[in-house]
């Protein structure tokens, strides 16, 4: 017998509401769900293949323990118990900064992911922390704090309503959207030209997005921030700035203007390999849309000025009337996230705060660079990394210099990794703990919601029930938690205990919040739900800006009203909430934060530095892939979804490479061999390998991926580039080096 189960889909940001179809315990299709609030049945080839990703073979059911150096399946308790006596001794004999904690992209992919990752860096006491944020997205929370004062206040583009859509560096019909969740991109995109609106998209790549604009501009790679800063100069230049409603708690354009006036379009042109008329017309085009918005993502952020470019475009979506807008660039509010507040100062967003222990990298949002994790281990010294515990995370083939984090690794006196695969870091670790199955999970986006381009809630519980002989996955890191704190045996329900009694304390002693000088004890005895990860989210619902206040609004949000809406709630379109949801100082947004204007004089220096006859490396995504955690899957590698490095004709006939050839790349950190696809989809002067390959290593247990191996392209990168505001790895923009393997012979 069948029974259908709804699930909101965790295999990329779209976040995509799914109808499951079960039977005998197991899903046998995926669907996309019409009822949804928010996705409204759309689905794509990741969310179809949700069963097979589900039911994967070499998904790990047990802990995997190490036993005289090989890794061996145990038991949970047996498990645990090797955890605390791994990791306590570390930390009791060199001090809490001898363990560091790795988080890789899926942890926001999953309920328990988003709630016991901050208690575990709590008990561990470590500012050891390192995350995918440093390779991905990093850039975007700095400059939004240095602007608003949080480094979670991003604004992201009002898709439904915007007339002229300006798209740096994403290609979101493959990516499905990325800080920018968005079911059925695609199709926000079709609605937007027939209303008459205009997209543009400016990346070296003529992907699928830019196939669809008006108009594609194919910039030299990690040249974004100078045409931003030479359409912020046409803007003042030509009187075309007009900030609008959001105007008055601005304050910095004039050192903007000051700023930008050393890069008109004549000055930046040839470095951008874009003419300047057209940079003039994208600027007056942005200036005279009713509605427009500028969008940056992945490869406007993993550059060498990745944390400029990201200040630049919300720069011009201020300038051009567009910040905190209708159609511009606007703040979701989350159901979980901080009700409005009266317009304040606040306390600023810091940089800096401490340093890596070798090469002295500042933190950004209180994380170091990933690319810094390897000599972080292996230098000794006082605080040498001894110990380290990766969640959901593969350094090896995300982070630069993968042989060298390997190699790392290898001379840990302990790690842990919580994973479902034995993969090209976790083979590793002295103990895997694998979490269950999507289906067996429960499902909340806290992240994502945040970054959704309408205001809705939703929630799946498990649609299959937990395998005996599993642990949830809140469980397992719940556990962790006790274990890091030395104290593994007590009951794990005591640490959402713990922390709901914590948030509560915190709202009751709140003036401004609608428990403020409750007992926080009435309040945890109304909460709802079954186990201490729904009771958590209940309490964050009823505190959040559409919550029920414990009461005080009797039609506000609970568990049990959003569990009456399997289909999800919509909340409605995005909002102005400026000023209110500023942080800064001020109070106002802070247009030029001197981080910013320092910066600036490196992006000047680099006018001149260019170097022509490079080949410079860039990343790409695929509709059928999300890094390297999607190709064990047998649907989903194939078609286009393949390593391969994209070369125009012109170049690959200046190296004598026809399709299907074999060139060795060689760039800072390395060299690798990879076929060759010729396609004038890519520029001159460009060549292009997806990320997220690389399965050649023993030891790993993914058949599929393993029979599929491909390149790392992460190995190319040495780790030396780095993004110095944000620490993040310089992954795109990246001079190459091609040589032909076994050219055909010269004819005599």
């Amino acid at each position: 017998m069948s029974r259908t189960a709804l699930r909101i889909c965790p295999l990329c940001e779209a976040t995509c509401g799914l109808t499951l179809t079960i039977e005998e315990g197991r899903v046998t299709r995926a669907r996309g769900d019409g009822a949804d609030v928010f996705s409204h049945g759309f689905i794509c080839p990741k969310g179809a293949s949700f069963g097979q990703l589900d039911a994967d073979p070499d998904r790990l059911r047990r802990p995997l323990v190490r036993r005289g150096g090989r890794l061996e399946p145990a038991g949970w308790d047996e498990a645990f118990a090797a955890v605390e006596a791994g990791l306590r001794p570390l930390i009791e004999r060199y001090g809490p900064q001898a363990a560091a904690i790795f988080l890789g992209n899926p942890n926001v992919h999953t309920m328990a992911g988003g709630l016991y990752p901050p208690l575990l860096l709590g008990a561990l006491g470590t500012r050891n922390v390192f995350t995918a944020s440093t390779l991905d997205q990093m850039p975007k929370h700095v400059s939004s704090g240095l602007l608003f004062g949080d480094a979670n206040a991003i604004p992201v583009p009002d898709l439904d309503r915007t007339d002229h859509l300006l798209i740096i560096g994403a290609n979101p019909l493959d990516s499905g959207g990325s800080l920018c969740t968005a079911p059925d991109f695609p199709g926000r995109l079709r609605a937007l030209r027939r209303r008459g609106g205009r997209l543009t998209v400016v990346d070296p790549r003529r992907t699928r997005t830019a196939e669809a604009a008006d108009r594609h501009l194919a910039i030299r790679p990690g040249t974004d921030a100078l045409l931003l800063f030479a359409v912020v100069q046409v803007l003042f230049a030509e009187d075309l700035v007009a900030p609008g409603p959001v105007g008055e708690p601005v304050t910095g354009a004039d050192e903007v203007r000051r700023l930008a006036a050393d890069f008109p379009p004549e000055a930046v042109a040839a470095a951008c390999d874009v003419p300047a008329e057209e940079i003039r017309t994208l600027a007056r085009e942005l200036a005279a849309a009713p509605r427009a918005v500028v969008y940056g993502r992945i490869g406007s952020t993993t550059v060498e000025f990745g944390t400029l470019t990201s200040w630049l475009v919300d720069v011009v979506n201020t300038l051009t009337g567009n910040l905190d807008r209708p159609g511009g660039a606007m703040f979701p509010l989350s159901a979980t996230g901080r009700a409005p507040r009266p317009p304040r100062p606040g306390k600023g967003f810091a940089l800096g705060r401490w340093r890596s222990r070798v090469s002295g990298h500042p933190e950004a949002k209180g994380e170091l660079p990933a690319a810094a994790l390897a000599e972080e281990i292996e230098t000794p010294g006082e605080e040498q990394v001894r110990a380290l515990i990766v969640i959901a995370g593969n350094p090896v083939l995300s982070a630069p210099d993968g042989d060298r984090l390997d190699r790392a690794l290898a001379g840990l006196d302990f790690m842990v990794s919580v994973d479902p695969y034995l993969n090209e870091t976790s083979r590793r670790a002295h103990v895997v703990l694998p979490p269950p199955p999507p289906s067996q999970s429960p499902h909340f986006d806290f992240a994502f919601n945040t970054l959704a381009v309408r205001n809705q809630v939703r929630y799946s519980r498990p649609a299959v029930p937990l395998d005996a002989d599993r642990l949830s996955e809140s469980e397992i890191l719940a556990r962790l938690v006790l274990c890091a704190g030395g104290h593994g045996g007590a009951d794990p329900a005591a640490v959402d205990a713990m922390a709901i009694d914590a948030a509560l304390g915190k709202a009751v002693a709140d003036p401004g919040s609608p428990v403020y000088g409750r007992y926080r004890g009435e309040l945890a005895a109304h909460l709802t739900g079954v186990g201490g990860d729904e009771r958590r989210l209940d309490m964050m619902l009823r505190l959040g800006p559409y919550g029920d206040g414990f009461g005080a609004d009797p039609d506000g949000l609970t568990l049990a009203k959003v569990l009456a809406h399997p289909h999800g709630i919509d909340l409605g379109p995005l909002r102005p909430q400026l000023p209110g949801l500023l942080r800064t100082r001020s109070g106002t947004v802070e247009l030029c934060p001197e981080p910013m204007a320092a910066e600036v004089e490196r992006l000047r220096r680099a006018l001149g530095g260019r170097a022509d006859g490079l080949l410079l490396l860039v990343g790409r995504r695929h509709l059928r892939s999300n890094n390297s955690w999607m190709h064990n899957i047998p649907a989903l590698v194939g078609g286009s979804n393949r390593c391969t490095l994209q070369l125009h004709p012109e170049d690959a006939a200046r190296l004598g490479v026809a399709d299907g050839g074999l060139v060795r790349v060689k760039g800072d950190g390395g060299e690798l061999e990879a076929p060759v696809e010729v396609t004038d989809a890519v520029r001159t002067g460009v060549v292009s390998l997806p990320h997220g390959w690389g399965h050649d290593r023993p030891g790993t247990r993914m058949s599929v991926a393993a029979a599929h191996a491909g390149v790392n392209v992460n190995q190319l990168n040495d780790g030396s580039r780095l993004d110095p505001l944000s620490g993040t790895a310089v992954l795109n923009g990246c001079p190459v080096q091609l040589t032909v393997v076994n050219p055909p012979a010269t004819p005599s």
